[in-house]
């Protein structure tokens, strides 16, 4: 079993930036892909980013040349740096692994971004 630990949202105004980490633990040889997904009040989880085992990324179209998503396999750990951030940008952010054996997914992290 993976296990997911995020960190780093918060309160930023718009055009400011935030950089968001999610550590995996446990089973870490059975990832396949990881990522990041946002969910607002009264809409459903939406993709944001995800990054491969072997580092291909793809991105949501809304956050294409704002956000990067990267990873440290030393530290199992995955980051989204996101700039220019807008005020449609909030959201409660969810780390997501793709693992052997399933989905795994982080508590969640607040992000707001005032206007």
């Amino acid at each position: 079993q993976v296990q997911l630990v995020e960190s780093g949202g918060g309160l930023v105004q718009a055009g400011g930036s935030l950089r968001l980490s999610c550590a995996a633990s446990g089973s870490i040889f059975s990832l396949i892909s990881m990522g990041w997904y946002c969910q607002a009040p009264g809409n459903q989880r939406e993709l944001v980013a995800t990054i491969t085992n072997g580092g291909a990324t793809t991105y949501a179209d809304s956050v294409k040349g704002r956000f990067t998503i990267s990873r440290d396999n030393a530290k199992n750990t995955v980051y989204l740096q996101m700039n220019n951030l807008k005020p449609e940008d909030t959201a409660v952010y969810y780390c997501n692994a793709r693992t052997v054996s399933g989905a795994v997914w982080g508590q969640g992290t607040q992000v707001t971004v005032s206007s």
